[in-house]
């Protein structure tokens, strides 16, 4: 194989991966388990806790414990979840999303003061 035919295939490799969509939408007729208890450590400078959750092996719901991430100031944190759509369940995935300034865990559009610099 020459040099010029291995980066052409490597091109329309990487090219083709960047056609397929990031994730599928997985429309699951089985409703969800309740979620489980999880004893939450305590906090951690820097950090948040993402809630456990159940997620979908293509058979069953297996549950993903809980787990630390690390906080972006001026963002909020929203876990995981199941949402019943035309008669299946899709799961939203959690992440990050603008809204909180001043970091105190509260979205601007519900924070009295979102500027607040003396927050506790």
């Amino acid at each position: 194989m020459h040099k010029r035919d291995f980066l052409g295939g490597l091109v329309t490799l990487s090219l083709g991966a960047w056609a397929l969509p990031s994730q599928a939408q997985v429309i699951v007729r089985i409703a969800p388990p309740a979620p489980r208890e999880e004893r939450i450590p305590p906090p951690r400078r820097g950090f948040v806790w993402a809630e456990g959750s159940w997620d979908w092996n293509g058979r069953r719901y297996v549950w993903r414990p809980g787990h630390w991430v690390r906080a972006r100031r001026g963002y909020r944190y929203r876990a995981d979840r199941w949402v019943e759509r035309n008669g299946g369940w899709v799961r939203e995935r959690g992440g990050w999303a603008r809204g909180d300034r001043d970091g105190d865990g509260v979205p601007n559009r519900l924070d009295a003061r979102p500027n607040n610099p003396n927050r506790n």
